[in-house]
């Protein structure tokens, strides 16, 4: 008795993937399907099978199946290969989602074969069966595939190449543009690959001018990112978002730049807003569930976790957001979390930089440097940067870190961030203050309310004695800006220079705002010991050992 193959079609068809498996079983076994008699036959049936564990998830089982289908493929006499592949529709799909009864096609299996590596994450294995596929014989597909499994191997000529060919084909294959970019392309040369096919007219068509002009935007947008010019990208994508209201994609990737680049309540309000429009949405929930915690709102951050988990508990984005909700309660656990996004996605840059706080936050600088470099390598932004420089003045590497925010500078020579990065290098040594003093300020002139290179200005002030300057400073901002640190700085120099009142209101003031603030808190607690004429610096019994280790990072510091 045979068992229909067109049956099993329809089942996989139907997305009916356990009966199209177990029909599967029967088929390979099936009389009809006799190795010696019809190894063609034989193939096709196991290739069936092969597609039903694929879409059970069952890779191992999958890949083991399809090789046993290619070794039946092997002793097919020449004319009935011959025949088979000159049978095969023009444009069958390769995919593992699309089936089909004809006979089977060699290279479709290898990109099978890969695509199973690909889920089980052995990318090597993956492009070893890739590279089996001729060049000319590689669809859009394979051209997609082999561009990421070479990006992931550092092969970066290759990997270019296998992109560029994915948009001489279709130049909406967004994720190749992305790639392109960030590897180092121009927009001129991304926008070049453009299949331009002459109509009528003898003009380009490209349904071009005016429906691939939004195109060429996205293009130069994701360049503009890619080189740090992070001012332009974002102009160039709320240019796109007017013309593509509630735009999920451009609403995380516009949230996604103000997050990097320090605009937190303009990039909560854009996550928000797409949360909003989807609530199912996770691709860059954990750069939000950051920003909630430099906010202190836990009962967001609480919940974005929850409902991540419920949505797909298998992405990145779902284990950094953990990470981060446990930081204050489980460093470890949170750096578990960490690692673990990691595992799931190599390539995933906010895991490494999570990864590379967390050891810093535990006093582990050398492996933070590791961590901060591999987000690095994958793609340069402030944040590694700004990690790699903490991380080298807590080693007391100076050197190092110099380089490091000098290499931040080149990389983006119009960002405040950056000449702040040289600045606290500089701050760092008694004998640099005045070249940091020059850095805090030329921040400031290219950024005026960058708050962040105020406050290192201020500190610079308090530390020379020159309180005066140090408040009329904050107080300047303090117009603009209902932000707890600056609070907190206001309230630091006024206890310094005895002016208790001021200093209370300015901790209360921080307070409110974050109820979170530790140190406000600290400070608060220290301050009111000053007003009852308790000295605030008597150590307790209990505090004993923290502050002799404050005095060790004290040392540190003076000797940098």
């Amino acid at each position: 008795m045979d068992v229909p193959k067109d049956q099993i079609v329809t089942l996989l068809e139907h997305g009916l993937y356990t009966s199209a498996q177990t029909l599967g079983c029967f088929l390979v076994s099936s009389s009809a399907a006799n190795a010696e008699a019809s190894p063609h036959i034989k193939a096709e049936s196991l290739v069936l099978l092969s597609d039903a564990l694929f879409r059970e998830r069952e890779y191992r089982r999958a890949i083991h199946t399809y090789k046993q289908a290619l070794q039946y493929y092997k002793i097919i006499p020449k004319q009935n290969s011959t025949t088979s592949r000159s049978s095969l529709p023009p444009n069958r799909s390769s995919s593992p989602n699309s089936f089909n009864i004809s006979a089977i096609n060699e290279n479709e299996v290898k990109f099978k074969i890969a695509s199973c590596y690909c889920a089980l994450n052995e990318n090597k294995a993956a492009l070893a069966e890739m590279e089996g596929i001729p060049g000319k014989s590689r669809n859009l597909q394979m051209n997609l595939l082999m561009g990421k499994l070479y990006r992931n191997s550092r092969h970066s000529r290759n990997a270019m190449s296998c992109y560029k060919e994915c948009l001489r084909h279709c130049p909406y294959v967004l994720e190749a543009i992305t790639a392109l970019a960030e590897m180092g392309a121009s927009a001129k040369d991304i926008i070049s690959l453009f299949p331009q096919t002459p109509n009528r007219s003898g003009r380009a068509s490209f349904d071009h001018f005016d429906s691939s002009r939004w195109l060429q935007r996205y293009v130069e947008a994701q360049c503009c990112i890619a080189s740090n010019d992070y001012k332009g990208g974002l102009e160039l994508f709320a240019d796109l978002l007017q013309r593509f209201p509630n735009n999920i994609h451009l609403l995380l990737e516009i949230a996604k730049i103000e997050a990097i680049i320090g605009k937190n309540e303009e990039a909560i309000m854009n996550f928000e807003k797409a949360r909003l429009i989807d609530p199912y949405v996770v691709t860059y929930m954990d750069e939000y569930a950051i920003l909630l915690k430099t906010k202190s709102d836990y009962t967001k951050l609480n919940k974005l976790a929850h409902d991540l988990l419920s949505i797909d508990p298998t992405r990145p984005e779902v284990f950094v957001t953990l990470s981060v909700l446990w930081e204050r309660k489980d460093a470890r656990e949170a750096l578990s979390y960490a690692d673990r996004s990691i595992r799931i996605d190599e390539r995933h840059i906010p895991g490494h930089i999570m990864k590379g706080n967390l050891l810093l936050t535990a006093k582990r600088a050398e492996a933070a440097v590791v961590a901060f470099r591999s987000a690095q390598e994958l793609r340069p932004d402030i944040r590694s940067y700004q990690g790699l420089v903490q991380s080298y003045l807590v080693l007391s590497k100076t050197k190092e870190a110099l380089y490091a925010a000098r290499e931040a500078m080149k990389a983006m020579p119009q960002s405040a961030k950056a000449l702040k990065l040289v600045g606290d290098v500089h701050a760092s040594n008694s004998g640099g203050r005045e070249k940091a003093k020059k850095f805090y300020e030329s921040a400031l002139r290219l950024e005026p309310g960058y708050l962040g290179a105020a406050l290192a200005l201020a500190e610079l002030h308090v530390i020379e004695g020159r309180n005066g300057d140090a408040v009329s400073l904050l107080e300047r901002y303090l117009k603009d800006w209902a932000d707890d640190s600056l609070h907190v700085k206001l309230a630091q120099v006024f206890a310094a220079t005895n002016m208790l009142q001021d200093a209370l209101s300015h901790y209360q003031s921080a307070l409110r705002i974050n109820p979170q603030n530790e140190a406000a808190k600290k400070g608060l607690e220290r301050l009111e010991k000053q007003m009852k004429g308790v000295d605030p610096d008597a150590p307790e019994e209990d505090e004993e050992n923290e502050v002799e280790d404050a005095e060790g990072d004290q040392e540190e510091t003076d000797l940098l």
